[in-house]
């Protein structure tokens, strides 16, 4: 099976929300049989997983205090800047 059929496309269009499990169960039960029964979708699933877990490991480290002060500096700035347009 090739990921071309209707269910191909339910399936990978809610996967980031199966692989969260943010779905309701019914949706849920449907995208996990799709998945087993398709080898595309299997590989598509497993890809993004991977990713997502590599993503989460990244994301562990807090940044410097300096880089941290640096966006929040530049946050502010972009914040005045919105501010004092919409007051002009």
């Amino acid at each position: 099976m090739s990921c071309e059929g209707p269910d191909c496309e339910k399936a990978l269009d809610n996967l980031y929300l199966f692989i969260d499990q943010e779905i309701d169960t019914a949706s849920c039960a449907e995208i996990q049989v799709h998945i087993d029964e398709c080898s595309d979708c299997l590989s598509v699933y497993d890809l993004e997983r991977v990713v997502k877990s590599l993503v989460s490991r990244s994301c562990s480290e807090v940044a410097p205090q300096p880089l941290r002060d640096k966006v929040l500096l530049s946050i502010r700035t972009v914040q005045v800047q919105i501010t004092e347009q919409r007051l002009s």
